[in-house]
């Protein structure tokens, strides 16, 4: 069966929708004979330039980088399959044009808001909705310090379309309950992220219990104002009043680092919070064998970020903002607080100093939480199913 993915983002850029488009490909395009599951002949499509050595080893599917128009034309008419990782207009117009089965999975609100993201800048907090409530005047002043008045007409509109387009794909993927709930499309199932199965690093296991050594928290992800990392700088300073002893790494980069190492330095914690910037691989996670608890202080709804769920599959600690799927991914299994409440972070930080039992406990159910709802088999597995049914 010849399956097309199109996914706007892909690599050599690196990121959620990144690693899905990814893993998607890889994984249908082999044949599991354990599973009985056949193989496709899958071809990616982009519009990242770029070549083929940043894909680590040798890939088993096609990639076409960058199509135009009468080119995109001819591989949706030569696919069985089209899949979109996110509502993508153009190629969803050509899937319904030439009647192929097409199926959209939702990364973010693309279908339910203007920004994708149903977070307010100006006021720096989660919208209530008011796309699906028919407040569209509320859309257009939303956008409109970033984009201007045109261009978050033009956002709004396009939105209409997308949502449209996406009440007529074949079937709508969301990759978590909480996004199935947002963007309440038809034909909507929930078939959630996945990681590869790995074993814990022991590195990892001993960093946790050195007893001289203070307990280390850290941030993964991009520095940007909706993932909260303020919230996280704060909560260390209050932490710091109160008299403990810590260490927080913060690895990612983005517009707001120079704000974020400001606000450290205003905070007298530079030697409590240290920037790593971006890192992936072995550097990564040579960096995170130093860290007992991963923090993930969002203060929009997250989707179904992939960072957590590695580090779930790596036993340790999740504190995260009771928010959007980051809370569903977490569930029982981690520690949650109020979304940008610095005070109500800084003391289930203070918790996890004081009861340092909790790293291992909650951290061997973090891992059991992965290994039954978010492992890459399974997910790879009911997507067969589902591009299978047709």
């Amino acid at each position: 069966m010849k399956l097309l993915i199109y996914s706007h983002a892909f690599a050599p850029q690196v990121g959620g929708v990144e690693t899905f488009a990814m893993y998607l490909a890889s994984g249908l395009s082999k044949t599991d004979s354990a599973q009985g599951t056949h193989n496709f002949a899958v071809t990616v499509v982009t519009r990242v330039p770029g070549t083929e050595e940043v894909v680590s080893g040798v890939p088993s599917f096609g990639i076409v980088r960058k199509p135009g128009p009468l080119e995109l034309w001819r591989l949706v008419g030569d696919a069985d399959r089209i899949f979109l990782v996110g509502p993508a207009i153009l190629p969803l117009v050509f899937a319904l044009i030439r009647r192929k089965v097409s199926i959209v999975s939702h990364h973010g609100y693309q279908s339910i808001c203007p920004n994708g993201m149903l977070f307010q800048f100006s006021t720096q907090t989660c919208c209530p909705g008011h796309f699906a409530a028919g407040r569209y005047g509320e859309c257009v002043k939303c956008n409109a310090p970033q984009e201007k008045i045109a261009g978050s007409v033009k956002m709004l509109l396009l939105t209409f379309v997308r949502r449209a387009l996406c009440r007529l794909a074949s079937s709508n993927v969301a990759v978590s309950q909480h996004v199935a709930m947002r963007i309440a499309l038809p034909r909507l199932c929930v078939i959630r992220n996945g990681v590869p199965v790995v074993p814990p690093s022991p590195q990892l296991v001993a960093a946790a219990y050195t007893t001289h050594a203070p307990i280390a928290f850290a941030y993964v992800g991009r520095l940007v104002t909706e993932k909260g990392v303020s919230v996280l700088v704060k909560a260390a300073g209050i932490l710091k009043a109160w008299g403990c002893h810590f260490q927080v790494f913060v690895v990612g980069d983005g517009p707001e680092r120079r704000a974020l190492q400001e606000l450290t330095s205003s905070l007298n914690l530079d030697n409590e919070v240290c920037f790593l910037g971006f890192q992936k691989g072995t550097k990564l996670q040579e960096s995170m064998n130093k860290v007992s608890t991963l923090v993930m202080p969002s203060i929009c709804e997250d989707v179904a970020p992939f960072s957590v769920l590695e580090q779930m599959m790596q036993e340790k600690l999740i504190i995260g903002s009771k928010i959007g799927g980051l809370a569903e991914e977490i569930g029982d299994a981690g520690l949650t607080f109020e979304p940008g409440n610095a005070y109500a972070l800084a003391e289930r930080m203070r918790e996890v100093i004081q009861q340092p039992h909790l790293i291992e406990t909650l951290g061997k159910r973090a891992r059991d939480r992965a290994l039954v709802w978010y492992t890459l088999e399974r997910q790879l597995i009911e997507y067969h199913e589902l591009l299978g049914v047709r």
